[in-house]
């Protein structure tokens, strides 16, 4: 067992729950983490962690996806083996990726949304539909990356010819236990294909695909979170080592699983899911579609219950993941937290740059490129890596800060408290400079939360945990209490 400090809530009373697992796939890592919940106890610990390294190819920038399906695999038998009555197993990943299918065939390994073969997509999806009408149909922010952008380069290189089915990265391993294609609305509204006020029922944008010059009969079945998908295949239970286990749909675009998890218990608190990138948002009862919202670029994504995840992606920590892999391709050792305190020590505030500009999105020598940036707009570059650092953190926090203010403005919505969630969470700069430039309080994890977001969907599916968001949420503040910050300045 690996990273085995089990966390609980636990009241008078406690009664027999049960055990489930969930398969949380980032788009740096990738770990299955088991889950024990009951009407008043929540117990996780992680079972098997694993990198999620691209590969590179002669045409591009792909994911290793069947390393990480035979990772999740390795992760699922090692939960078997710790919980023989494990009921259920639940796949969450970052969003907007696919395979292509023929068949039961995947055509070519999925590429990663970092490559930049999809530049021209976006220019050809508008020639098409012009953006305010494809704002009015799928709520979404623009993104060169979006799902729709990527299938009109795949249209123009010939390369749908030949396919005759689509599933996102965790339908596509959730096909592969159980057989069965479907697609979990809350990833499916990730790809710009999605009737965006639908709610729980909200279905494929027929109309749009026609217009975009997509067959409809690429996209599978949708199911909500919650949903039973289905028992594993014979020879994957095999593999597994439990006939009993089945596959349930849970947020499995892991924001959504992660906002389950946020313990905001009152309608005046904002999220930021802050790990490789971070999502700013509110939750709302339905989308924002007005012209205003579309000119700032936020998105309206499906949640789980029906709620609407209306935020903005924020560049994040992959400034400094990428900062700290560049010095590492050059021989030298980085030890981030010598660094992070270093940078919280420096005299404030850093220098700081538009963390959302384009020339951040691909891999490479990151330092070079923010140094580049500062010196086009006239600024002083970092003269240590400490200074670099303390740049990157300050200028996400007020990056933060911004979305924050636009947020409040377009959705009508109060902000008092910000939760921050996730690998941020632990970053206590990152925390502490989010207070002082929003000027809010900031309730600080869990870390883990995508994972207990999927974990707590499977429970009350399996009736081991009832309730609203608002009470399995409740459930997530008594397991882990927020870490709180003041702003100071």
């Amino acid at each position: 067992m690996t990273g085995a400090v089990p966390t609980r809530a636990r009241g008078a009373g406690s009664v027999a729950g049960g055990s489930v697992a969930a398969v949380d796939l980032g788009a740096s890592s990738g770990r299955v983490m088991l889950g024990h919940v009951a009407a008043n106890r929540l117990e996780l610990h992680s079972v098997a962690r694993f990198p999620n390294n691209p590969v590179r190819t002669i045409d591009g920038l792909h994911w290793n996806i069947l390393e990480l399906y035979r990772n999740a695999l390795v992760g699922l038998q090692a939960a078997v083996r710790e919980a023989p009555d494990l009921a259920s197993a639940g796949i969450d990943s970052w969003a907007v990726d696919y395979a292509l299918l023929r068949g039961d065939r995947m055509l070519g390994t999925p590429y990663h949304y970092r490559d930049d073969r999809t530049a021209a997509g976006v220019d050809a999806t508008h020639n098409r539909v012009a953006p305010a009408e494809l704002y009015s149909q799928n709520g979404l922010q623009v993104l060169p990356f979006n799902t729709l952008y990527q299938l009109a380069a795949d249209r123009a290189a010939g390369d749908l010819d030949a396919a005759d089915g689509l599933l996102l990265i965790p339908d596509l391993l959730g096909y592969w236990l159980t057989g069965r294609r479907v697609a979990e609305r809350s990833n499916a509204s990730t790809t710009g294909l999605l009737h965006p006020d639908g709610g729980s029922a909200a279905g494929w944008n027929d109309a749009l695909m026609a217009d975009l010059g997509l067959s409809r009969d690429l996209f599978p079945e949708l199911v909500s979170a919650g949903e039973r998908i289905g028992a594993l295949l014979p020879g994957v239970a095999a593999e597994v080592g439990s006939e009993r286990l089945e596959l349930v749909a849970v947020g499995s675009h892991d924001t959504a699983s992660a906002v389950v998890a946020v313990p905001m218990l009152t309608d005046d608190c904002a999220y930021i899911s802050s790990g490789t990138w971070s999502l700013v948002g509110v939750e709302l009862g339905s989308p924002v579609l007005t012209e205003a919202s579309r000119a700032a670029n936020f998105t309206n994504e499906g949640g789980v219950d029906g709620r609407v995840r209306y935020l903005r992606n924020v560049m994040g920590l992959w400034l400094l993941s990428e900062s700290i892999r560049s010095w590492e391709r050059a021989g030298e050792q980085v030890d981030l937290t010598s660094l992070l305190a270093e940078a919280a020590a420096l005299p404030g505030p850093g220098i700081l740059f538009d963390v959302d500009d384009a020339r951040f999105l691909a891999p490479g020598d990151m330092p070079a490129r923010i140094e580049g940036y500062l010196l086009e707009q006239g600024l002083r570059p970092p003269a240590s890596r400490a200074e670099l650092v303390r740049s990157i953190v300050e200028s996400l926090a007020a990056a933060y800060a911004r979305t924050l203010r636009t947020i409040t403005e377009l959705s009508g919505r109060t902000v008092r408290t910000v939760h921050i969630v996730g690998g941020g969470s632990q970053n206590a700069l990152l925390c502490q400079l989010t207070a002082d430039h929003t000027g809010l309080t900031v309730l600080a994890g869990p870390v883990e939360a995508t994972a207990i977001g999927n974990v707590l969907v499977q429970a009350r599916a399996q009736g081991f945990a009832r309730g609203s968001l608002e009470g399995l949420r409740d459930l997530v503040r008594q397991a882990f209490g927020p870490r709180r910050y003041q702003p100071t300045r």
